[in-house]
């Protein structure tokens, strides 16, 4: 019985850690994963319509994605310096409360309405990117604690198994999310009046877990490094990459660019561009709805092959896992952009999109395992920071290129070939995106090196 338990003994976790063999800290960050991917996926992916509900343009649009490219950026690397000093408990604990707040200014936005910077009346949808840069701290921030809580918590050669049992966790927040969002927009009138439900829900999910991590994390075991030393330290850090990192940061930046200049308008393009609903088993769904469906059906795809690919790359090596997901990522665009107006044909799609995330363990355990057990953090920080930094663009030149209207002629008569026309517009923003990321997907195979654990 419950009862004759020791009391020192009883957790109330030790099923769930016997079940996932998971370590206590891992679990908790697990769960905490959980509630903020709850939030995140309930809203992020919807923000871009958001927007244009509010009165953006796709200009608008793209510079909301280069400037949550230039947080994922800049907040990596600081996060990840604190967390190495102050320790991952306190870092988190703080992070968390500052995202929450942020889905607060998201919900807020329409009534508080325009406002004035100066000269300039800044439209409602200011307050969205005021609320990006606090909505992005748990999960940027954070970044470099997340990467070293489990490197401390699971042995070199299990970091994939490791990253894969925390993904699971995110990727039913992922999973459960948009269908919560889909819900809720299916039952009311209009979008704006769905997705503040949506934003109030995620508030209170993100409230839940600042809590929740807070007191269940052990910061017994946390290991603190040096303290952050600014732009020496960041050149520091540079300097001391593992080498192995350094093709893949690189085939890295390349995919990333690629899908960073189209990522925000996944949800136009099928609300707006292809006007998909859904028809079935006795539903039908506005395209606004429809979309939060096939982001579930892309993480049940997602979470059923994570834990099976991660445990194959113990056997088969880290890169070509990573090379798969990187392959996925680059072909998505081109073939998002020219599917036919069909759902079950968009339900494929999105199921094949969710194989892009089953070499995110491998790619987690490919950047952290060769660092030093009181580096993890900041390794995870610089590679983040110089990845980061030069996709901050991809998202506005993915707008402008989607929202232009002009046309070049291209001859091409002496090669050979016929003239070509490329025309401004979604067809060409996607498709060079889909260029741009195979170009990754061709280095890496070529010049990607493997962490000697899993050689």
């Amino acid at each position: 019985m419950a009862t004759e338990q020791e009391p020192d003994s009883f957790d109330l976790f030790d099923s769930f850690r016997q079940f996932l063999g998971l370590e206590r800290d891992v679990l908790v960050l697990s769960l905490a994963m959980l509630a903020f991917s709850l939030s995140f996926q309930m809203t992020s992916r919807y923000i871009p319509e958001y927007l244009r509900v509010l009165g953006a343009g796709a200009g608008v649009i793209g510079l909301y994605g280069s400037a949550g490219n230039l947080i994922g950026a800049v907040y990596p690397y600081p996060g990840g310096a604190l967390s190495d000093r102050v320790g991952s408990r306190v870092a988190l604990t703080g992070f968390a409360v500052v995202s929450t707040v942020g889905f607060a200014l998201w919900w807020l936005a329409p009534a508080l309405g325009a406002f004035a910077l100066g000269p300039v009346t800044v439209p409602a949808w200011g307050w969205i990117f005021l609320g990006l840069f606090l909505a992005q701290s748990w999960k940027s921030f954070g970044l470099g604690a997340t990467f070293a809580i489990v490197k401390q918590s699971v042995p070199p050669n299990r970091l994939a198994m490791g990253f894969a049992s925390t993904e699971i966790f995110r990727r039913v927040g992922f999973l459960l999310g948009p269908l919560f969002a889909a819900a809720l927009l299916a039952v009311t009138a209009t979008f704006l009046d769905g997705f503040r439900l949506v934003l109030l829900l995620a508030l209170v999910f993100g409230a839940v877990a600042t809590v929740v991590q807070h007191v269940r994390y052990d910061a017994s075991e946390d290991t603190l490094g040096d303290s952050f030393a600014g732009l020496a330290g960041v050149k520091r850090d540079l300097r001391e990459m593992p080498a192995t990192l350094r093709p893949l940061l690189v085939a890295d930046t390349l995919v990333r660019f690629a899908n960073g200049m189209v990522y925000v308008f996944f949800v136009i393009v099928v609300t707006q561009f292809l006007e998909v609903g859904f028809r079935g088993f006795g539903l039908r769904l506005r395209p606004d709805a429809f979309f939060g469906v096939l982001l579930g059906v892309e993480i049940a795809v997602a979470i059923v092959t994570k834990a099976p690919v991660s445990k194959l790359a113990e056997y088969t090596g880290l890169k070509p896992v990573v090379g798969l997901g990187f392959l996925v990522y680059a072909v998505f665009p081109v073939l998002l952009i020219s599917a036919p107006a069909d759902q079950w044909t968009l339900v494929a799609l999105f199921a094949f999109s969710g194989l892009r995330f089953a070499g995110l363990p491998a790619h987690k355990a490919l950047i952290v395992g060769p660092a030093e057990r009181d580096a993890g953090g900041r390794v995870t920080g610089t590679y983040y920071l110089l990845r980061n930094t030069v996709v901050i663009p991809s998202a506005a030149l993915g707008g402008w290129l989607y929202g232009s209207d002009w046309r070049v002629v291209l001859p091409l008569e002496g090669v050979g070939l016929p003239a070509m026309t490329l025309t401004a517009g979604p067809e060409l923003a996607f498709g060079t995106a889909t260029v741009v990321g195979l170009a990754g997907v061709a280095y890496f195979a070529v010049y990607g090196r493997e962490f000697e654990a899993y050689a």
